[in-house]
């Protein structure tokens, strides 16, 4: 074979490697869509749902992404001069998440009681009377957030970590999820804040991966077709 047939069949193989390669991020974005409806359509399932009991120590290993925005409620009385304030930005602005323990009668949970504006901070009472909460079970955020990893030794949080969060209170075992009181109210803490939306593009990035895919192709068949601008004389 001679080099210019060489380089011919390696541009070949280059192009349809480069074709195949689009085609399958195409068809991953499109899965990836799949499963995006399905967890949409499941997690609006689990929001119509009527409050159940949170779950207790037993049920804590089965406890899993199947059971984010699960409404629970608990009842008991909150922990007072335990609270921690984890950076927030809601729709009323930068402040902080209230997090504070919440002892029932079997185990310790941590609920986010709301939204906090910076200059409220450690300004929040703890109500003394026992309490019925209402709210949304979600999982620890372990790390960090805001591109920051949690400070526990200098008290700055960036996501409610609630295995940190207990270690740094002395709260010992707690819940492995926190809930996010659902109830709105006049004041602070403001609950209610829950933001509950998925991203959905992958139709878009799947088309784009195949208009490439394409694009391609129409290239490399452009290159490679027999000229006809000249003829033999």
């Amino acid at each position: 074979m001679s080099g210019r047939a060489s380089r011919s069949a390696l541009a070949t193989g280059l192009t349809l490697v480069a074709i195949a390669l689009l085609i399958g991020l195409g068809i991953w974005q499109l899965e990836r869509r799949t499963w995006k409806l399905a967890l949409i359509a499941h997690t609006e399932r689990q929001l119509r749902q009527p409050p159940v009991a949170a779950p207790g120590p037993a049920a804590w290993p089965a406890v899993g992404s199947d059971d984010v925005y699960r409404p629970v409620r608990v009842t008991g009385r909150y922990r007072a001069g335990a609270d921690t304030y984890v950076q927030a930005v809601t729709e009323l602005g930068g402040g902080f998440w209230l997090l504070t323990p919440f002892e029932t009668r079997g185990f310790t949970v941590l609920i986010n009681r709301g939204f906090v504006p910076a200059e409220r901070r450690g300004r929040i009472a703890v109500p003394a009377a026992p309490q019925t909460v209402v709210g949304l079970l979600r999982l620890s955020e372990p790390g960090g957030g805001f591109l920051r990893h949690n400070d526990p030794a200098a008290d700055r949080w960036y996501s409610r970590d609630v295995t940190a969060i207990a270690a740094t209170r002395r709260l010992g075992t707690v819940a492995p999820y926190f809930i996010d009181a659902r109830e709105p109210h006049v004041g602070f803490p403001r609950g209610g804040l829950t933001v509950v939306t998925f991203r959905n593009s992958h139709l878009v990035y799947a088309l784009t991966w195949f208009g490439l895919a394409a694009l391609v192709a129409l290239m490399a068949w452009r290159v490679r077709r027999p000229s006809t601008g000249s003829s033999d004389r």
